[in-house]
């Protein structure tokens, strides 16, 4: 016997929101399926509201920064990042979450969710084609950039520690990986 998943659309998703199904639960919308979110704990909160104000003072007029809010991808998927450094446009985001082409890149902290984060959601966001996405482990603090979209996946992955790293939206900016470890 096989289980067949019911998948759901983006609309289907945002009426089943606005009609009150879903609010009780932490959900996001990852390739038509609707997924639970883990919980954040202390380390999470922390060190993303931390690196969050780091960002929006280093990438001020530049970036809008958003805490764990939706964006929209066009494979059925409505995730939350930790982090999203996207096209600072004002009041057209009452309208819609930011699409892939508002998204400068994103972050996501990660200790129980560091699998998903690392491969499911990795290719996801690389299928939409934002360009960089950062996972910060903080089971053993370092942070993971992955970068070039090649067939639908991230070509290159590094693992920093330390030192300073130049975001390709933005290859004037010097961000501290530390600020972003927040160790």
């Amino acid at each position: 016997m096989s289980v067949i998943v019911a998948k759901w659309t983006i609309d289907e998703y945002h009426r089943m929101i606005d009609a009150g199904i879903l609010s009780d639960r932490k959900v996001e919308l990852l390739q038509g399926e609707i997924v639970e979110m883990s919980p954040e704990g202390e380390p999470h909160a922390y060190s993303s509201g931390e690196a969050g104000e780091y960002l929006a003072k280093l990438l001020a007029g530049r970036a809008k920064i958003r805490h764990a809010k939706p964006i929209t991808l066009p494979n059925d998927s409505e995730p939350e990042p930790d982090i999203a450094i996207v096209q600072p446009l004002g009041r057209e985001y009452r309208e819609h979450h930011p699409y892939p082409e508002n998204v400068f890149w994103l972050i996501e902290y990660a200790s129980s969710s560091l699998e998903k984060d690392l491969e499911t959601k990795s290719k996801i966001y690389a299928q939409a084609g934002i360009l960089e996405y950062w996972v910060v482990n903080l089971k053993k603090l370092h942070l993971v950039v992955f970068r070039e979209i090649l067939d639908g996946d991230y070509a290159t992955k590094l693992t920093l520690t330390g030192g300073t790293i130049q975001p390709l939206a933005f290859p004037d900016v010097f961000v501290v990986v530390e600020q972003i470890i927040n160790s």
